[in-house]
């Protein structure tokens, strides 16, 4: 493995090198063509008002000797055929600018994408969400969970635990809605609209103070897909799995992306709470494709490195 490792930044290397060879080489031929562009523009200028004193001289002695009048014609052809040439060789040499400019380019960004990237790590992301009131960051994250009034929602805890979940709307929802079975579904949406998914201690509670049944619960729970039996992270990434995108590519980008949170095979969200990967049929935006929303946020034409650049801006801005 480790010589396969070795073996793979060694051609990483060599395709660096490559690519700089050749911007270096088109920047060169860039440059000389600049080079011969402007000074057979100065050229010119310094040679036409001798020519044009020329041709002048000459038309004044074919008007006392028409002895000369040949080679006249003949400095007027001399001197069209040479401003010919030099435009077609200018047009040439400035064909071959632009090519060489483009190529010097599209080097320059390729060797850029090739460079290693620092990315925020899944820590640097936590400590942005966690950070001690007094910090700018925990200033804001602190300010949106107050106004998002989620206070009774069971929350992660960087110790590895979670705070209870309140059951207090529970036993309201109960007292609105009734006893009745036939409220199962009216319940189930109002507790995942409260707590983002079910928790299994608001199930118990509504099976102790109502008629409906484990089984009912269960059975409606595991039917409709939009419930989630499990707790959703903090922030939803919605990862647009249309076919636009999968054309372009998402799979490779929800695969690097559940890499970089660390989130398990079969499972959604990190094992800390953060971040919840959300695989949906279309988000609309499949001119962007591959798309992600993270929140409101849509961040469209993604590679797996400019996805977790979003996260990270994420991070920093909300």
């Amino acid at each position: 493995m480790g010589q396969r490792a070795g073996s793979g930044a060694t051609a990483g290397d060599r395709r660096k090198r490559r690519i700089v060879a050749l911007g270096l080489l088109s920047s060169l031929i860039a440059l000389a063509c600049a080079a011969f562009l402007i000074g057979g523009h100065v050229l010119r200028l310094r040679r036409a008002s001798a020519e044009s004193a020329l041709i002048t001289g000459l038309e004044k002695q074919v008007r006392s000797d028409a002895a000369a009048a040949p080679r006249l014609e003949e400095e007027r052809k001399r001197q069209t055929e040479t401003s010919l040439e030099r435009e077609a060789r200018n047009r040439r040499l400035a064909w071959v600018l632009l090519l060489a400019a483009g190529l010097s380019i599209a080097c320059g960004k390729r060797y850029m994408s090739l460079r290693p990237q620092p990315l925020p790590s899944l820590d640097d992301l936590v400590a942005a969400r966690l950070a001690p009131p007094s910090s700018p960051a925990g200033a804001r994250w602190r300010k949106k969970a107050a106004a998002g009034g989620r206070s009774d929602v069971a929350s992660p805890d960087v110790s590895g635990g979670e705070a209870a979940v309140d059951l207090s709307f529970v036993d309201d929802l109960v007292a609105r809605v009734g006893r009745s079975r036939e409220g199962a579904i009216v319940m189930l949406q109002a507790i995942q609209a409260h707590y983002r998914y079910l928790p299994d201690e608001a199930l118990q509670r509504v099976c102790e103070l109502t008629d409906i049944t484990p089984a009912q619960i269960a059975g409606s729970s595991t039917f409709y897909a939009h419930f989630r039996r499990s707790p959703v992270g903090r922030h939803v990434v919605r990862v647009c799995h249309g076919t636009a995108c999968h054309v372009a590519g998402v799979g490779q980008i929800d695969e690097e992306l559940r890499r970089h949170l660390g989130i398990a095979p079969g499972e959604d969200t990190d094992a800390r709470r953060m971040f919840t990967l959300d695989k949906v049929a279309c988000l609309g935006c499949c001119s962007l494709a591959p798309v992600m929303m993270i929140e409101e946020e849509t961040a469209g034409h993604l590679t797996p490195a400019t996805a977790r650049q979003a996260l990270g801006r994420m991070a920093v801005t909300t």
